[in-house]
């Protein structure tokens, strides 16, 4: 093995493929986007150089600043949510359900697999109010409260999109936090019961401090994917009612493919991109001004 990775040409050989895949799928798109965000026009009509014109407009446009508004909204509360509905998962895992955790572990699972518009689907039927009346609404109908129009008002719309992307994904983080408990000396765990701690003391002095690098890592993916939410919103919104659950992400397609602004689409990609680079930044140097303080 110490002779194969010496030799410059096997190196070559072996990750040369791979890198030109992925150059041509990933690398190649970037930069081709990032010439767009001077650009104005499509390739049907054809391009204008416009400098920076795009960026200006970026910045002066109401319906960006709203999509940002609702993309770190949505991102904040879900991965706070998702994180914080995994750990929970994990801990109840590992500590009450133990060995026999595998089969509840598997249907709370389940939802991940599924296609983003079947679930998308269930939902729109569970919180119908016409031209039937779903299951939520006649609960409310049984209790005397009348129908709920769940997706009329940005408030109901933005609290569905919640829950929906929490049914799908806490399955997901608690096995991924289930995975990092599972790393934590038994004997560490035992040592803390003699000493004192048991219930939430336990919790709070040894599995959370443990449990930190596994944490920043389900904190990065999950605010990363939420930044960049995209099917479950079109499938289960559109990002109505009018633009209030419209992320960066929705925005950014309608621009360039339904208005046909390649210029100004690539650029809402870039601050997208941007935004995704300033909260992770923040999550790695507030988990390391913790670890030092600590």
């Amino acid at each position: 093995m110490e002779r194969v990775l010496g030799d410059k040409r096997a190196i070559l050989i072996l990750l040369g493929p791979a890198l030109l895949v992925y150059s041509l799928i990933m690398l190649v798109p970037i930069i081709w986007s990032l010439g767009y965000t001077v650009l104005d026009g499509n390739p049907i009509v054809g391009f204008t150089f416009n400098g920076f014109d795009n960026f200006i407009k970026f910045f002066q446009d109401p319906a960006a600043w709203s999509a940002i508004w609702f993309t770190v909204r949505f991102a904040v509360v879900m991965t706070v949510l998702q994180v914080g509905a995994g750990f929970g998962l994990s801990l109840l895992y590992v500590f009450w359900l133990k060995r026999s955790s595998s089969a509840i572990r598997t249907i709370i699972f389940f939802p991940i697999v599924l296609p983003t518009v079947a679930v998308a689907l269930l939902f729109q039927r569970l919180f119908e109010a016409a031209p039937t009346t779903g299951p939520v609404n006649s609960f409310l109908n049984l209790l005397g409260i009348d129908s709920v129009d769940w997706f009329g008002t940005p408030a109901a719309s933005f609290w569905i999109l919640l829950l929906m992307g929490l049914w799908q994904s806490m399955g997901f983080y608690g096995v991924l936090l289930y995975a990092g408990l599972l790393d934590i000396p038994e004997e560490m765990l035992e040592s803390a019961r003699l000493d004192g701690a048991g219930g939430w003391k336990l919790i709070r002095t040894i599995v959370l401090p443990l449990s930190l690098p596994v944490l920043l890592s389900s904190l990065i993916f999950s605010i990363n994917g939420t930044l960049k939410v995209f099917d479950s919103v079109v499938a289960l919104t559109n990002g109505g009612p009018g633009n209030a659950t419209t992320p960066l992400t929705v925005y950014m397609f309608q621009t360039s493919f339904t208005y046909g602004q390649y210029g100004y689409g690539s650029t809402i990609a870039l601050m997208l991109t941007i935004l995704c680079l300033i909260f992770t930044i923040f999550i790695f140097r507030s988990t390391r001004r913790d670890v030092t303080k600590s």
